[in-house]
């Protein structure tokens, strides 16, 4: 399995924690300091900001959002604290289709092919067929159980009610941010399709910027 992982772009950690839009907040002025690693460390075992009880799961929590962190540029995490807290959801679902290629797979190739097709609509089975394509194509992602795929397809869903992209009935709805030029002027306009805007409104949008 381990020889798997090594030419795998996979990875099943997403179902370390979840959204994590509160912690990853919590944690974000350790992570922007120079004492980063001790005071993650601190953060592991005294469980002073996160108050998840259970210290596996908190230390889960806590290496998925450094990873996250890590995704993306220092200056991104500087602009986000600027942002407003729906803008902010937005900039943290833009930051976990970066950093895990499942969930961008998932969304690239189910959740914008339904949203552009009489549907529109995403269930819990479609994700599992998009499953089979990855597994048949990677060893590392088909060596991984029945339970670990599912529980990563349900971390994705999830994923999209936080940010209000699906709804309890399984229906799509396009994400409601209020700074989509923020990620064409920083060169990251697939988002802006990945929150399923229209091209007209992408058009629009870029129209204002110049």
């Amino acid at each position: 399995m381990s020889n798997y992982k090594n030419n795998s772009p996979y990875t099943a950690a997403i179902t370390g924690g979840g959204f994590l839009f509160e912690e990853t907040n919590a944690l974000l002025p350790l992570l922007q300091s120079p004492d980063r690693v001790a005071l993650l460390k601190d953060e592991k075992v005294n469980n002073r900001l996160l108050k998840i009880n259970a210290e596996t799961s908190r230390k889960k929590a806590i290496n998925e959002i450094a990873r996250r962190y890590d995704a993306v540029s220092s200056s991104f995490w500087i602009d986000y604290q600027n942002m407003s807290e729906d803008d902010q959801k937005a900039a943290l679902f833009f930051v976990i289709l970066k950093t895990y290629k499942i969930c961008f797979d998932f969304h690239v190739n189910v959740t914008m092919r339904k949203w552009n097709s009489i549907s529109k609509s995403v269930m819990y089975d479609d994700i599992m067929m998009e499953f089979n394509e990855v597994s048949a194509n990677d060893n590392f992602v088909d060596s991984w159980s029945d339970s670990t795929k599912s529980n990563v397809a349900t971390a994705y869903l999830t994923m999209l009610r936080k940010v209000s992209i699906l709804d309890k009935e399984g229906n799509l709805h396009p994400l409601n941010a209020s700074n989509y030029d923020y990620y064409i002027i920083h060169g990251e306009q697939w988002f802006l399709e990945a929150c399923l805007l229209q091209p007209y409104q992408i058009e629009n949008i870029k129209k204002q910027l110049v």
